[in-house]
């Protein structure tokens, strides 16, 4: 296999990169050596013998209605639905009885690779703008159906990403953010120069009128909305990932510059609602598990601020404001609770859920006086509630009926010690009297950063394991933000070691305590957790049996140099940086392959199209095993055509994807 001779020097570090040609996509040599790799997967799973029988099991679990959250438009009912293995989710009316098709993304492509990937409604119920992707891009393009006739106009927006649509309050258009045109900037430059437009309808995308701009902060990326009394026009401003972002603001019919209300980067603010000049916001400053305040924008310094909601013991995670209430989502060891407060602090009543686990997503109507939300855990798919504010009434909206009964199965959630003392909690979900005999296979699974939560979810695939025998294990490892901010920020920069070590205590808690044994304990993760399971694997490689490393960031040095890598400098790090250079070269998987130690088989997931965390990182993961590694190592590449980082996939490409996973397990832990 080809070799570069490339040394780069990092602060007086040498560092050799012999597969940096493995960076273009696109070269012959690139091409030659993916085709190999795909040769190589194709006899491995070529000689599975439970891949058929796993497609058709997973196909008969995958085949039930899946309901989304439904949104109430000018006293219309819209919701997302699929009726099981359709590839994407259809856009419906309620119309008394009747489902109303009003969008079908399936009609979109032939294989189910073009995704609707957000939707807003205009303020008069008249016009559905919709991004698309294809092949899983983060890339979108914007349209717009005339929900009269179901027919598109002519208008069609290009070149966002991570955009809102925002329509205006009289309808004529909306608010999106878009980045340069490729082509008229240098190529380091197209995820850099966010600028916000509004777009007319009828208009041609170069017709947008400019709203706001920032090219002396070229990093900074901006997301608009409307405030709730539609008098002022908002603006979220982003530095990358940080967790830590801007709020900006103008009156709705003014072409002033906007007022840089909160423009520090100092903590998370969220709009909540206003009442006239005053409002309402969620915030972590001095807060890690939030709070709740009020700020005069007319006299915003923040000795001026209100407490309305001051810090809990939980987490405040989520909050809808509806007819001068607050309905606040806690999290509490990671599962959620609903309270409802009086806008001025003080609480009015719970909101008791049926089952233990998280909320999907929340809507609100404020003319009926309403919310919609969805309810799931790891035994339950997304269920639909509408809940009453005026009467206190829950009542179901949408339940899905299940191709298996789920009473065979249980979830429970343990506290395990990680190495530096901290308590850290997980989640188990297997068959009732599961036998602690040290048997049992496992899946652990894990991510740990970027504030994110791994609350109880449902996936359809996971229902086949346990089926088998399995044990699902979510770990709450930090990096998150289950315990608020602190969680997070214990999990990230130069104390990410701690997430790692988080996800290690809990493999070894579940072997010392006869779940398993190394041989049957296999690790998942993706994204930031595919970095999470390499570097655990290249830590530990005597502590586990098979490694599932899905669409993995692995070369800590270089990460940033692709597509959007820099927008996540706030959690990693960069090694431009002399500072944080060597906690990144530390634990940096690639960086820490050793010579002739043999790792657990390894299975890398990654995809032509991810424009997120781009291939690269996978190949040269897997090229520098094959080097490196004891020759038994078992390593697998697996390279999907016509997928991206996960967003949009269709469901058949999920399904044949959870077949390779496991074929990869049965084989490698018998």
């Amino acid at each position: 296999m080809k070799k570069d001779n490339i040394v780069e020097d990092y602060h007086g570090t040498k560092v050799n990169d012999p597969y940096r040609w493995l960076e273009n996509p696109t070269s012959a040599e690139t091409l030659e050596w993916s085709n190999w790799m795909g040769e190589k997967c194709d006899t491995y799973f070529s000689e599975a013998t439970t891949r058929d029988e796993d497609r058709k099991r997973l196909e008969e679990l995958w085949n039930y209605p899946k309901y989304f959250v439904p949104k109430k438009i000018k006293g219309e009912l819209y919701y997302q639905k699929n009726d099981g293995l359709q590839n994407q989710a259809v856009l419906f009316r309620k119309d008394a009885d009747k489902e109303v098709v009003v969008l079908d993304p399936n009609k979109l492509s032939d294989d189910g690779t073009v995704a609707m990937t957000n939707y807003a409604f205009s303020k008069d119920g008249k016009y559905l703008a919709y991004a698309t992707s294809t092949h899983g891009s983060d890339w979108q393009e914007i349209r717009i159906l005339d929900l009269k006739n179901g027919a598109d106009l002519e208008d069609h927006i290009q070149h966002v990403k991570f955009t809102s649509i925002t329509w205006a309050p009289d309808s004529t258009g909306f608010f999106y953010s878009r980045f340069p045109e490729p082509g008229s900037v240098d190529p380091e430059d197209e995820s850099n120069f966010n600028k916000v437009f509004f777009h007319q309808i009828g208009d041609k995308q170069v017709d947008d009128q400019l709203i706001h701009e920032q090219p002396e902060d070229k990093e900074l990326m901006f997301s608009s909305f409307i405030s709730d009394d539609d008098k002022y026009l908002c603006l979220y401003v982003f530095l990358g990932t940080a967790t830590e972002n801007r709020f900006y603001l103008r009156p709705i019919d003014s072409n002033e510059p906007f007022t840089r209300l909160l423009d520090k980067g100092d903590a998370e603010y969220q709009y909540v609602t206003n009442s006239n000049s005053t409002f309402y916001f969620k915030t972590d400053l001095h807060a890690p598990n939030g709070k709740i305040v009020s700020i005069d924008i007319n006299n915003f310094q923040d000795t001026n601020w209100t407490d309305i909601i001051p810090e809990q013991p939980d987490v405040i995670d989520h909050v809808v404001a509806l007819n001068k209430k607050l309905v606040v989502a806690f999290l509490q060891d990671a599962h959620h609770q609903l309270k409802v407060f009086n806008l001025d602090g003080t609480f009015s009543h719970d909101i008791e859920l049926p089952i233990l686990g998280s909320f999907t997503d929340m809507t609100r109507s404020k003319e009926d006086n309403e919310l919609y939300f969805g309810i799931t855990s790891f035994l339950s798919p997304t269920v639909v509630y509408n809940y009453n504010m005026d009467s206190q009434e829950l009542s179901l909206f949408a339940q899905s009926d299940l191709p298996i009964e789920l009473d065979a199965f249980e979830t429970n959630q343990v506290f395990y010690t990680s190495k530096d003392g901290t308590k850290v909690p997980m989640f188990l979900t297997h068959r009732k009297g599961l036998e602690l005999n040290g048997e049992n296979p496992v899946i652990l699974y894990g991510y740990g950063g970027f504030n994110i939560n791994m609350t109880p979810s449902f996936n359809p695939a996971i229902l086949r394991w346990l089926e088998k025998g399995g044990i699902y294990a979510v770990a709450n490892l930090r990096g998150g933000t289950e315990y608020g901010e602190e969680w997070h920020r214990s999990g990230m920069l130069e104390k990410k070691q701690n997430v790692f070590d988080d996800f290690i205590a809990a493999g070894e808690h579940l072997i010392e305590n006869n779940y398993t044994r190394k041989e049957k304990l296999s690790i998942m993760g993706g994204s930031n957790g595919g970095l999470l399971v390499a570097a655990c694997m290249i830590q530990r490689p005597d502590l586990f049996g098979a490694v599932i490393c899905r669409v993995p960031v692995i070369d800590m040095l270089r990460y940033h140099k692709f597509t959007i890598g820099r927008y996540w400098i706030p959690e990693y790090g960069s090694a431009d940086n002399p500072e944080q250079f060597p906690y990144l070269y530390a634990y940096s998987p690639l960086h820490n392959i050793q010579e002739g130690v043999k790792y657990p088989p390894v299975l890398i997931a990654t995809a032509e199209s991810d424009d997120r965390v781009v291939p690269a990182h996978a190949k040269k993961f897997a090229a520098t095993l094959m080097e490196k590694a004891d020759k038994e190592s078992t390593i697998i590449l697996r390279l999907e055509a016509k997928a991206g980082h996960g967003l949009g996939k269709p469901t058949s490409k999920l399904i044949e994807e959870w077949v390779d996973f496991y074929a990869f397990l049965d084989k490698e832990m018998n």
